[in-house]
């Protein structure tokens, strides 16, 4: 499997203007799009790091838990999903979520690190937003 880079890292925020300010404010760095829930509500901000690269910001869940604030997960981007699969079966890695196409039109596959922590495995679209922004 070829990984081309760090698409995104993602975490739970308790405040999210805060983390807005943070991250775009005193960091410098520049909101990109964001994604809402299919019930409309907020869902994620996509903060741009470098071209390809963001930090995804999730709303946190009411009632907030603070065992899901922090890390969300790592997201390792590669030229083929299905390449990818096909590859970490070869290697014997569980899949966590098979191969499926994201409310981003993006390509994507869930497993986890020996320590549960969620990885996803991610094809850009040249539709979706990240490829866009």
């Amino acid at each position: 499997m070829t990984i081309s880079g760090i698409a995104h890292c993602a975490y739970n925020v308790t405040d999210m203007q805060a983390s807005l300010d943070f991250y775009v404010g005193k960091l410098g760095m520049k909101h990109a799009f964001s994604l809402t829930r299919s019930d409309g509500t907020p869902w994620i901000e996509y903060i741009k790091v470098a071209p390809g690269q963001f930090v995804e910001l999730f709303y946190a869940e009411n009632p907030f838990d603070s065992k899901s604030c922090a890390y969300n997960h790592l997201c390792l981007q590669v030229p083929s999903c299905k390449e990818a699969e096909k590859q970490l079966k070869e290697a014997g890695v569980a899949i966590d979520v098979p191969l499926k196409q994201g409310s981003d039109g993006n390509w994507q596959l869930w497993i986890h690190d020996p320590d549960g922590n969620r990885v996803e495995i991610m094809e850009i679209s040249p539709l979706s937003p990240q490829a866009n922004a």
